[in-house]
Formats: C-alpha cells, sequence, structure tokens
C-alpha cells in the first residue's frame, strides 16, 4: 500500500468519527444552537459584582411577557383581557400568571404590618419632627371621623395616625398600575389597559419554547380581538425578540450557505465540465463543517446559532485549497503524478492556511465570546478542509481525470491583457491619484461604536416596548446604580444617601422615581430613629395620644392597649424577612446579597432619558461604595476600544505573515501581500466616500481579508512568470466564491455582519482584481 494510500485511509478513520459524532450530537443529544444574543457579548471577568448584578437585571426581564390589552371602554378591555387570558390559562406548563385578587394583596400586606411601626415616608419623618401635637390630634380626628381621610388599612386603632396607610400609598406610587376589578389596570388619555404579567416556566432562548409559546400568544391574541374587534394589543417579552432574531439568522443561514453552494457548483461546472470536481469541493468543505462543528462543541459545550451563520460564509474560504489543487492538476503536465504535484504545490497550500488562520484567529483576540467561538469555528474548518485536500485529493484525482471547461480558456485569456505594474510614468501617475483618492476618502471616515447601531429589532417590537415602558413606567435594565458594602446594613445606609440625591433629580424632572429595596426596608439605623422619633413625638405622656383619648370618650386603658399594640409593631424589618414575602416577588433581583464577601444591590431608575444622563451619573459622585452601571456606554466603549486596539493589530499581523512568507518569497514577499493591504486601503476610502462609520466589525473584516487576500498573492508568486491558467485559474475561482459567500453575508439583518460582509466584498473583488499587476517577468528559483 503507497504511502498516499495510507494516508487517505488514516483520515477516513478520521472521517468516521466526525460523522459518529456529529450523528450523535444531532440525533441523541438533539443539540439546539444558543440564541442568546448577550452571550456574544464581553463578560466583565474583573468585576464579578458587576457582572452579577447585570445577570440578575437581564435573568429577572428575560422569562417575563408583559400583555397589554387596552380599549376605550372599560369593559371591552377586561372582555378581551379574559378572552386571552382564556386562551393561555391550560398552559400551566408554560406559563405562570400573577394573580390578583384580596388575599393576594393581604399576603402582601401583612408583613409590612407586623414592622409597620418603623416605616415611615420622608415627607413624614420631616413632619413628625416639626410639627406639634396638635397637628397629629387634629390628623387621628380627620382620618377617624372624615370619610375622605385617606386610605385605612386594618382598624383605625392600628394605624390612628394614618403614617402606615401613607407609607403604603408611597410605595404603590413606584407604579401606575393598580388593581381594579380582579385585574391590573392602567391608562393613558387614550385607552384603558388591563395588565397581564405573565411569567415563563421554559428557557425564553430556547427555540424549541419559542415555537411552542409564539404560536399559543397568537392564538390568545386572535380570541382577545375576536372577543373585542376594538381592543389594542401591546406585547413585550425577551421571547418575542428572541423568535425573531432566530428565525431572522436561520434563514441567513439557509440564503448564505445555499446561495454560496449554488454559486460554487455553477463555477465548478463551467469551469471542469464534471461532477467529480463539484463533489471534491463540496466534500472538503462538509468534512470542514462537520470538524468545526464537532471540535468546537467539545471546546465550548454549545454552538451559538451566529456562528453557524458566521460559519456559512466558510464555505467561500475552505474550497481554496481545493480548487489551488484542482486548477495545478488540470494545468500540470499528465506525466506528473498527483502525489508529486501535491508535493510540489504543499508550501503554498500550507502558507496559505496558516496566513487565513492567522487571519481568524486575530478575531479570537476581542473579548467578545461570539467572536471567538467563530473565529474557532472558522479556523478548525479550514484545517479540516485543508487536511481533506492534502489526505484524500492525491488520491481521488488522477492526471487525467480532469478537462478544460469554457471557462478556463476565456478566463484565462484576460491574464494576458491584464496591466502589470512597472517602473515608469503610467505607474507613477496611478500611484500619485490613488493616494490621492485614498487619502481623501479615508479622512471623510468617521467613527461609532455605538452598541445600539448593530441591533436591528422589527419595528413592531420597539413600538410595543416603547408604549409599554411609557405606560408603566418600568425601569432600564442596562443603567443602573450598584451599591456595595461590607454588610447588609451598610449597603441600605448607601442606598439612603444616594436616594436623598434621587430625590432632587426627581424635583428637576431628570428621573421620574427608583426602586430599591431599602424603599421596602430601611436601614436598621433609619429604623431605630423612626421608632424612637414616633415614641417621643407621638406615643409620650405628652404626646397626642392622651389628648385623643379624651376626644373619643377613652380612657387610661385605651391609651396603654394603643400604645402597646403601636410599640409591637415597632420590630425591626430585615432584608431576608422582606425577600421572603410575597411582597419582595418585583423587587428580589434588585438584591445581590453577600457575592464573595461583598454586599450588594442595585437601584433601578425609572423615567431616565438620554439627556439627562451626565447628570444622573453624577449622583454618585462622593458616594462610597456607589457605582454608575451604563452598560450600553460601557460596551459600546469596549467596542470602541477595540477598534482601536484591533487595528495595530492588523498592522501587527501584516508584518507577522511578511516574516512567515519571507524564508520563501525573499524579494517578491512585498508582491504577495501588497495587492491585499491596496484592496484594504481602497476598502477603507470607498467606506469613507459612502459616508460610512467605521465600527470594530469593519476593522475584524480587514483582518480577515488579509487571510484570505494573501492566498492570491502566494497562488500568484507560486508562479510569478506563468501568464497560464493555474495560477490565474485558482484567484479567480476561489474569488468569486468567497465573493458569494461573504456578499450573502453583507445581505445580512443583522448590522454587524452586514458590515463584516461589504468590507470583505469590497476587499476580496479589489484584491483579485489588483493580485495580477504584482506580476513578474523573472523566473523563480522554485520552478
Amino acid at each position: 500500500m503507497t504511502r498516499t494510500k495510507k494516508l487517505a485511509l488514516l483520515w477516513a478513520v478520521v472521517v468516521c468519527l466526525l460523522l459518529g459524532h456529529n450523528a450523535y450530537l444531532w440525533l441523541v443529544q438533539r443539540i439546539v444552537p444558543n440564541t442568546d444574543i448577550m452571550a456574544l457579548l464581553p463578560v466583565q471577568e474583573r468585576d464579578p459584582v458587576l457582572q452579577q448584578s447585570f445577570s440578575h437585571m437581564v435573568d429577572a426581564a428575560q422569562q417575563r411577557v408583559i400583555v397589554l390589552v387596552g380599549a376605550a371602554d372599560w369593559e371591552d378591555a377586561k372582555r378581551a383581557a379574559d378572552a386571552y387570558n382564556a386562551v393561555l390559562a391550560p398552559r400551566k406548563d408554560l406559563f405562570e400568571a400573577t394573580r390578583i385578587d384580596e388575599k393576594t394583596q393581604g399576603d402582601w400586606l401583612s408583613l409590612f404590618q407586623r414592622h409597620s411601626l418603623t416605616l415611615l415616608t420622608a415627607q413624614q419623618e420631616a413632619q413628625l419632627r416639626a410639627q406639634p401635637p396638635q397637628f397629629w390630634l387634629e390628623t387621628a380626628l380627620g382620618k377617624l371621623y372624615s370619610p375622605f381621610g385617606g386610605p385605612k388599612l386594618g382598624s383605625w386603632q392600628q394605624d390612628p395616625f394614618g403614617l402606615f396607610a401613607g407609607w403604603v400609598q408611597e410605595r404603590a406610587q413606584e407604579t401606575p398600575v393598580r388593581p381594579r376589578d380582579g385585574h391590573l389596570f392602567v391608562a393613558d388619555a387614550r385607552l384603558q389597559y388591563v395588565l397581564l404579567p405573565l411569567t415563563l416556566k421554559v428557557p425564553a432562548l430556547s427555540m424549541t419554547a419559542q415555537e411552542t409559546v409564539l404560536p399559543l400568544l397568537k392564538q390568545a391574541g386572535d380570541a382577545s380581538r375576536k372577543a373585542a374587534p376594538q381592543a389594542e394589543l401591546i406585547q413585550a417579552g425577551v421571547i418575542l425578540h428572541a423568535a425573531e432574531a432566530s428565525g431572522q439568522a436561520s434563514g441567513e443561514v439557509s440564503t448564505i450557505g445555499i446561495g454560496s453552494l449554488l454559486g460554487i457548483i455553477l463555477l465548478m461546472w463551467f469551469a471542469f465540465h464534471s461532477f467529480k470536481p463539484i463533489s471534491l469541493i463540496m466534500l472538503s468543505i462538509g468534512i470542514g463543517f462537520l470538524g468545526a462543528l464537532s471540535v468546537c462543541w467539545l471546546v465550548f459545550g454549545q454552538i451559538h446559532l451566529m456562528t453557524l451563520v458566521f460559519g456559512a460564509s466558510l464555505i467561500g474560504v475552505a474550497q481554496d485549497y481545493g480548487i489551488y489543487f484542482l486548477s495545478n492538476r488540470l494545468s500540470a503536465d499528465e506525466k506528473l503524478d498527483s502525489p508529486a504535484l501535491l508535493k510540489r504545490l504543499l508550501p503554498g497550500l500550507g502558507l496559505t492556511l496558516l496566513a487565513a488562520v492567522i487571519g481568524y484567529m486575530g478575531l479570537a483576540l476581542t473579548p467578545f465570546p461570539g467572536l471567538r467561538q467563530m473565529a474557532v469555528f472558522s479556523a478548525l474548518g479550514l484545517v479540516f478542509a485543508w487536511l481533506t485536500v492534502v489526505f484524500w485529493f492525491p488520491a481521488l484525482v488522477g492526471a487525467r481525470a480532469l478537462k478544460a471547461g469554457a471557462l478556463v480558456r476565456v478566463y484565462g485569456d484576460a491574464l494576458r491583457r491584464w496591466p502589470v505594474l512597472r517602473v515608469n510614468r503610467a505607474t507613477l501617475a496611478a500611484a500619485v491619484i490613488f493616494v490621492l483618492a485614498a487619502g481623501y476618502g479615508i479622512s471623510r471616515l468617521g467613527a461609532n461604536d455605538d452598541i445600539r447601531l448593530l441591533q436591528n429589532p422589527p419595528k413592531h417590537l420597539i413600538d410595543d416596548q416603547i408604549k409599554l415602558s411609557k405606560l408603566t413606567d418600568a425601569p432600564t435594565p442596562v443603567q443602573y446604580f450598584l451599591v456595595r458594602g461590607a454588610s447588609a446594613e451598610e449597603v441600605l445606609q448607601r442606598e439612603e444617601a444616594l436616594k436623598a440625591k434621587l430625590d432632587k433629580l426627581i424635583v428637576g424632572g431628570g428621573i421620574t422615581g427608583y426602586q430599591a429595596v431599602s424603599n421596602w426596608v430601611p436601614s436598621a439605623r433609619t429604623q431605630a430613629a423612626r421608632r424612637a422619633l414616633i415614641e417621643q413625638k407621638l406615643l409620650g405622656d405628652d404626646g397626642p395620644l392622651p389628648g385623643l383619648a379624651k376626644q373619643t370618650g377613652e380612657d387610661a386603658q385605651w391609651i396603654a392597649a394603643t400604645r402597646a399594640g403601636l410599640l409591637a409593631a415597632g420590630t425591626p424589618l430585615t432584608p431576608e424577612d422582606f425577600l421572603k414575602s410575597p411582597a419582595s416577588e418585583p423587587s428580589r433581583h434588585l438584591w445581590l446579597g453577600d457575592t464573595g464577601g461583598v454586599h450588594a444591590s442595585i437601584v433601578a431608575l425609572r423615567g431616565l432619558g438620554r439627556a439627562a444622563v451626565p447628570e444622573v451619573m453624577r449622583a454618585a459622585d462622593g458616594l462610597q461604595g456607589v457605582q454608575w452601571v451604563d452598560k450600553v456606554a460601557e460596551i459600546s466603549s469596549v467596542l470602541g476600544r477595540y477598534r482601536e486596539n484591533m487595528s495595530w493589530v492588523v498592522l501587527g499581523a501584516y508584518a507577522l505573515v511578511f516574516a512567515m512568507l519571507f524564508p520563501r518569497y525573499r524579494g517578491r514577499t512585498w508582491r504577495v501581500l501588497a495587492p491585499t493591504a491596496l484592496a484594504s486601503v481602497a476598502t477603507l476610502a470607498i467606506l469613507g466616500f459612502a459616508s460610512q462609520n467605521l465600527q470594530l466589525f469593519h476593522v475584524l473584516a480587514l483582518l480577515l481579508l488579509l487571510g484570505v487576500g494573501v492566498d492570491y498573492g502566494i497562488f500568484m508568486q507560486e508562479r510569478p512568470d506563468n501568464r497560464g491558467n493555474a495560477a490565474w485559474m485558482a484567484v479567480g475561482m476561489s474569488a468569486s466564491s468567497t465573493f458569494l459567500s461573504f456578499g450573502l453575508l453583507g445581505l445580512s439583518k443583522t448590522p454587524a455582519l452586514q458590515a463584516f460582509g461589504l468590507t470583505m466584498l469590497l476587499g476580496i473583488a479589489l484584491a483579485w482584481l489588483i493580485v495580477p499587476c504584482f506580476g513578474t517577468i523573472k523566473e523563480s528559483k522554485h520552478d
């Protein structure tokens, strides 16, 4: 058995293992691609508390679906909402609805009633300090006799001065949503809405769950409109965005993958007029995918849907090696057998793989887990495709196995008329024009790293989210204050100091309010001070209590019983007690508790607009342990920093590839790299002329362009004086298929992929056009 056949058999064993592993993954383990967009974002590893706070905010929102059913008439709104609920109610395995009745409200209040003496609003505390006993005597009598004396919770004797009722009323102001007729009610100037908060029992980011939940939501919406045709339906939730993104990504995988395959098949057919080369190229690409998926799964434990979308463009690169071998086989002497031909081509093939892997690995230098997985997937795919060409093609493609098609002859003739740069006036003039045009175009390039520019959710989901936020005055999950301390008590005290500053911003209109655990559980220091204040001002012998007994005809026994009852509700309320109660459910995500020895919490802001952010973030100035967190700004800053850093990495990669190529090409090394470098500069200039803002993904594409474009230089410089077809054919077919795959990526509705694809599209086309200009007329010593 020859060495070529042994290697082919060995590779067949590896491919069988890959097939078995992929079959196990898809058929037995039934893996599902990860659709969590947040998984693509960088992890703040240096600050686990900060990362955990963001997870708390995101996780709290992730499993929620909020539905608003509105109508001008309240009865219509209730009827439509009941019809909506009736569809979902049987699916208790999917949804958990929030129960609204008197028992629910009673459960919420019972905890606070046991600690009511320590719960005061800031206004009540100020009044206690400023107002005389007569004020509180009249207040208590007013609440006893007046039908408009404000809300009452429990008996009058349990809260004669209305302090607890006032505190509860202030807590209710944290949201405009109110209970009404057994529903949650909210309204604007136009409609009255029933609010239906739903909690998903299945993962919102699971594609299987999305396929089950979304049809049910649609069915419920149809039932709602049937019950009240004029009803307006507003739905918001992460699962809606995730399902939209999953559908879009799945469609793009199909479009890019199938489009690339069809393009390559057509090219191969016109070039070789045979199915054998087509099947061989498809074989190398397929094994590349199988290998990349298997190893990626073993390394990362999951595969992201965006990796598969990006990996679909791998088709445009992985076929280069096969095309290079087949093109050279076609033009080589029939006396030269394929193993000998491969031996001649192997140095060039090895360098093309190395350059491409360097390009992809540059993506892995970023802090974005998604990009790292895409880079590893693509690099592995190239390695497996390359090994398939090296191990199998010499054994499967004989000297007479290929015939040239019409495309080879027509395309080959074009090279003879292609301009070749020489030291003359025409070249100098072209260089001057290029420098001036490129300089002007690049000078017009702006930069914008705002992460929001990389999102493209459907307009109806955005509109619904905006309406819902305005109606419910919900806080944003990406901008908040993180408060830390050595103990829970210190965290609560620091929250209170922060809130004192935020209260001034509410008066100024910067925000409409805030949510914090200390709203419900004041610090022990504050609770003790308030209890002492009430004992001194209201329950003392010279306080209003004796006067109140006299006015109502009660005796000393009543005074003692009332004082004892109020003091019994004066034990301190702790965060632990609060978090165990049903009332804490909407606020639990704000309390991080003990995180590695550090206690932490979140103060979320309501009604925060972009213009007020600079003023709001200054509220943390001078407050120890209080940090402003703006995840949008943080990620945008990371994008900007890495856009600058990766620009230097691109230059470094050119230097690295130059050093790698120099031992083989010596004085001609610059000719290998110059076409790709000029294509990159020209691409930046075109983006500038098109008034595009430079993003990280443009720069990353330039890095990959180096890895792909240098292949063309290597192909041509392997036989620099060859005006025949082999190298030029390989360059043309490789560029055309890469052009197809990344060109289709440029059609992606995901802005990041679109920027990436557009840059690659321009760069590959230019590199293809430029590379013949750097040919030489001297014989290579490698011939």
